[in-house]
């Protein structure tokens, strides 16, 4: 009978919201429902917030039942945006309609910001002052957050340009707050020392799309000394940081205790839990982030020696950490607090520019200091002229060792950058294919394509009519070899392996099985994955006007002949 009232109750419901004065004896049947049964009505999410707005409207008793601070607008609240309940307390007084709006302003707000950054800053990295916009928005900042999260989280292969700046947006907001938290945390008194808590900061820093907090990692390190803790009473079962309490600042001073400690420490780590070093792959960023150490249980030296020195001093053996020219190592103090560490970061560009003087061709070392100039941003004229040559030689090198395109990747990707940024200090260029100076150009911008010699898949994302790359690159690349050399289209790909290229069109081939391309900056020069080739955003066809109806043909000689002889 009850669920017959409650159908009953559904039906009537929408008619009242969509009638300005509804029959009086459709109002009398729903206002004197039982309150439990009416609300359950209103919370069965049939109903939208404009439906609640009209039914609260209707009479006085329906008006109480939709109050601002009740059950039905947090409803409303939780339905539309689940992922913000975790922010609010349940003995908080909140007024849900409030903050419905304040939440639904704020979304829109954060679409029409995130629209506007393609057509701004197409043609460059954002600048950190492109963020202004976005510090002087009014309300909660979660708010903001929230809505860019859900614009990551549409589904489909279409607004990828929308996501592409949703993700640069979000990552400067959390980014920001971060540094905020460690620039706090860098003005704490020389005697508050938590390495632990530092590291967390920058692994928050460089992952922040990610769910890292300094409480889950100081949990599962609290997991590990309890392991130790075990070992140790099995060695020693009187040992005193048996009784230290968490969070207690202890340190042990007798020699032989803290090596019973260093004892158990060493069994647990590398001999139960296999903890190592990464020597395959020691450059891998993964080797550096707390939480991924914790996951994979391998490390590098700086990351494995925070880790150690965490421990022990939890269970009172006082180590410092010591940064040799080549490797990052801890001091047993054996009871004696060490010397202060240097803290001068400018130590390092100092250090380099000295090397160089004296060794001006060790690659590594060129590499190294193209990378600090890279995130510094510092781009004088001599720096630039320096990271060409860098990649001169980078470039030699992926030839002879494949395994170096990661490196050479991300530098060619930001010079050429730089260099389109010069370029459009006078003006956006425009190619048109039906220029005469292009009528040698075959492919277009979106197209999927096979590199033929190294196979690998990319997507167009511009051309030049010939090499326009410097002398040395191409000497070094061994273009000239090439039967049509440097005199012929080349083509800026992004590559599925997250490189960006410049190929020559004799060595690229139209993909016969086109696939999604899994680059970060697909979103920067396209709107929408078809399935067969990308659609560019309206900042890239600005610059290639004519390509997309090249594309679209393309598209239908290649991909439907294909699938005509499948049929067949």
């Amino acid at each position: 009978m009850a669920a017959a009232v409650v159908d009953s109750a559904m039906e009537v419901v929408p008619a009242l919201a969509e009638e300005a004065a509804p029959e009086a004896a459709g109002l009398s049947c729903l206002v004197n429902l039982p309150g439990e049964v009416l609300e359950y009505i209103l919370c069965s999410g049939s109903l939208t917030a404009a439906d609640i707005g009209r039914v609260s409207s209707t009479c006085r008793r329906l008006r109480e039942l939709c109050q601002s601070s009740g059950k039905v607008w947090k409803e409303q609240f939780r339905v539309r945006w689940p992922s913000l309940m975790k922010h609010y307390s349940p003995t908080d007084y909140v007024n849900w309609l409030e903050e419905y709006k304040v939440r639904q302003k704020a979304g829109l707000e954060a679409r029409k910001i995130v629209a506007s950054f393609s057509k701004r800053f197409f043609s460059e990295h954002v600048p950190c002052n492109g963020f202004s916009d976005i510090e002087n928005l009014e309300g909660p900042e979660i708010f903001f957050e929230d809505e860019l999260v859900c614009i990551l989280n549409m589904e489909g292969r279409k607004a990828l340009t929308w996501k592409y700046y949703a993700k640069k947006i979000l990552y400067y907001l959390r980014q920001q707050k971060i540094l905020n938290n460690l620039k706090a945390f860098l003005q704490q008194p020389d005697d508050y020392e938590s390495y632990l808590e530092g590291a967390v900061y920058i692994d928050q820093y460089c992952n922040p799309l990610s769910d890292i907090s300094l409480k889950d990692i100081q949990a599962q390190i609290d997991s590990i000394v309890e392991l130790v803790c075990k070992t140790l009473r099995g060695i020693n079962c009187r040992h005193p940081s048996l009784g230290f309490k968490a969070g207690e600042s202890s340190m042990i001073m007798e020699i032989e205790l803290q090596s019973q400690v260093l004892d158990a420490m060493n069994y647990v780590l590398y001999d139960q839990l296999k903890f190592k070093g990464n020597r395959m792959d020691y450059y891998n960023a993964l080797n550096l982030y707390m939480h991924q150490v914790l996951i994979r249980r391998t490390g590098i030296p700086i990351s494995m020696s925070l880790l150690y020195l965490t421990i022990a001093r939890q269970l009172g053996v006082p180590l410092e950490p010591v940064n040799f020219p080549s490797h990052f190592l801890l001091r047993w103090c054996q009871g004696a607090e060490g010397e202060g560490i240097d803290q001068s970061y400018q130590l390092l560009r100092d250090s380099l520019d000295l090397y160089l003087a004296m060794y001006p061709d060790q690659v590594q070392l060129l590499l190294l200091q193209a990378r600090l100039y890279f995130h510094l941003g510092i781009w004088p004229e001599k720096s630039f002229c320096l990271v060409l040559k860098v990649l001169d030689i980078l470039q030699h090198i992926q030839t002879l060792d494949p395994g170096q395109h990661g490196a050479v990747g991300y530098l060619v990707q930001h010079t050429l950058e730089h260099i389109e940024r010069k370029k459009e200090e006078v003006g956006v260029e425009v190619k048109l294919r039906s220029d005469e100076k292009h009528r040698d150009v075959c492919y277009s911008i979106g197209l999927i394509m096979k590199h033929k010699r190294y196979g690998y898949n990319c997507v167009i994302y511009g051309w030049d009519p010939t090499c326009m790359m410097g002398h040395e690159w191409i000497r070094n690349m061994n273009v000239h070899s090439l039967p049509h050399g440097h005199h012929q289209p080349f083509y800026n790909v992004l590559v599925e392996d997250g490189s960006c290229r410049y190929a020559a069109q004799e060595n690229l081939e139209y993909n016969v099985e086109p696939q999604e391309i899994s680059h970060p900056d697909v979103g920067r020069y396209f709107s929408e994955f078809t399935g067969t080739h990308y659609i560019p955003n309206a900042e890239l066809e600005i610059r290639y006007p004519e390509d997309l109806e090249f594309v679209y043909e393309t598209v239908q000689n290649i991909y439907s002949a294909k699938k005509e002889n499948i049929d067949e």
